[in-house]
Order: C-alpha cells, then structure tokens, then sequence
C-alpha cells in the first residue's frame, strides 16, 4: 500500500508552502526519518522527513506555491 507525502502545515497561519527541492530522485530508496525535501513557508525552510520507507514516486516539481495537504507524491 502507497503512503502518500502530503504538504504539512509547519505553522498555524500557513495556508501553502513552496517545494524547494526533493531530496532524493524520483524512484530513490527512502527510510521513515530521512530527509525526503526541502519546504519553503513565509517564514523559514525546512527538511521534511520520509513518513515511511520504500521507493519515492514525485507527483510533483519543486516550485509552487501548493496548498496544505497537496498530495507531493507516494511511497510504495
């Protein structure tokens, strides 16, 4: 069963946030607790950690601006 990565709200007032940049390659081996991207809020950037282990599937490019909760991609 897939986990999908969705973008986290990191602060009460965030509404979305920009992908900076995925940490690992489409495809890429993970582990739950590695850095899986980089988020830009209003205020600061984060890494973001794998919420499970498996291959990485992107669902979409660094850019934005994407709302809270938008589905970034899925590890099977």
């Amino acid at each position: 069963m897939s986990t999908e990565i969705l973008l986290p709200k990191l602060g009460f007032s965030m509404g979305e946030g920009m992908l900076a940049e995925w940490l690992v390659a489409d495809g890429g081996d993970v582990t739950e607790g590695m850095p899986l991207y980089a988020l830009e809020s209003d205020k600061s950037t984060q890494e973001v950690e794998a919420p499970a282990s498996g291959k990485l599937r992107i669902a979409v490019v660094p850019g934005g601006p994407y709302p809270v909760g938008t589905v970034l991609g899925y590890i099977d």
